[in-house]
């Protein structure tokens, strides 16, 4: 049976403790054009690890194929486990963690494919978090990942530019799996997660601070207290600055260490357990409320494609 995280004494369970170890973006390894408009790379990222803030004039699909991510791009941050996805438009500032031990799957998408892409409809304005560039496809978003989509991403070749160039046969093969990526993108299910941040300073500082323990306090008392503000001024804070109630936000910021947990084999009564819920039917109520679904369907979908 899973061993419960050690944050009632201190420790943190997201794996980010200690020193971070920064690494360079590696997208300057690949020049994408016309010719090669959808290309991919293979990262094995150590715990503790960030790739530091960067953005690129393409589209991106970020994968967590094994592990954890946790991806701040545009206005949101997302807890990324194995097979779902984030889709991040094009010129997004973005930066890559490792909550734990992972191996990051990138599918670059040249602008000139962006015709592939579908316009928005009400699933994806739900899921649009960031919100600076319109909703849908112009926004950072959740995806499911469909089986045949996983393994489209595992057999697209991830050299660089640095490396031998590809034969004829390898870039025959790369556009076909390039076309049928995108057709099948097309058909990605949104999934309504992402966890918005503001920009006061305050308010940051403690929502980073929720992000790394989730479980440390539950009410807002307990958090803004810790903050040195008035539990008024913090509620005031994230209507002002989220639009939302700190009760809402913080269900996000669950949902996101419930994904985790359940990459990592917890069952249901567990992950209900360590969240704080009386009882895994309260959990689930909270789950359906959030993502419509059950627990069971929704954190299924996502560890039954993490075996290779």
């Amino acid at each position: 049976m899973p061993k419960p995280p050690s944050h009632r004494s201190g420790g943190r369970s997201d794996g980010r403790s200690g020193a971070r170890r920064l690494l360079p973006s590696a997208a300057p390894r690949y020049r994408l054009s016309a010719e090669r408009p959808v290309r991919a790379l293979a990262r094995r990222l150590a715990a503790a690890t960030e790739i530091v803030p960067h953005s690129h004039p393409w589209a991106q699909l970020a994968v967590a194929a094994s592990g954890v991510l946790r991806i701040t791009a545009g206005t949101a941050t997302y807890l990324v486990p194995a097979w779902r996805a984030i889709w991040i438009p094009p010129d997004v500032d973005h930066c890559i963690n490792a909550v734990e031990a992972a191996d990051l799957r990138a599918v670059y998408i040249h602008p000139s494919q962006g015709t592939a892409v579908p316009a928005a409809d009400d699933a994806n304005v739900a899921n649009a978090v960031d919100a600076e560039d319109g909703p849908g496809w112009h926004s950072c978003r959740v995806l499911q990942v469909s089986p045949l989509l996983r393994e489209i991403i595992l057999q697209m070749d991830s050299h660089g530019d640095d490396e031998p160039a590809p034969s004829a046969d390898t870039l025959a093969r790369e556009r076909l799996l390039g076309a049928l990526l995108l057709d099948e993108l097309q058909r990605a299910a949104p999934v309504p997660l992402g966890i918005a941040l503001p920009q006061d300073r305050r308010l940051r500082r403690l929502c980073e601070a929720m992000l790394a323990e989730p479980t440390r306090h539950a009410l807002l008392a307990d958090w803004a207290r810790e903050a040195g503000a008035s539990p008024r001024t913090v509620a005031r804070l994230f209507q002002d600055q989220l639009g939302t109630r700190f009760k809402h936000w913080r269900e996000q910021v669950l949902m996101g260490h419930a994904m985790t947990l359940a990459a990592r084999g917890w069952p249901m009564r567990l992950i209900a357990a360590e969240l704080g819920y009386a009882n895994a039917s309260a959990f689930g109520a909270m789950v359906r409320r959030l993502v419509g679904s059950s627990p069971a369907r929704f954190f299924g979908d996502g560890r039954s494609t993490i075996a290779a």
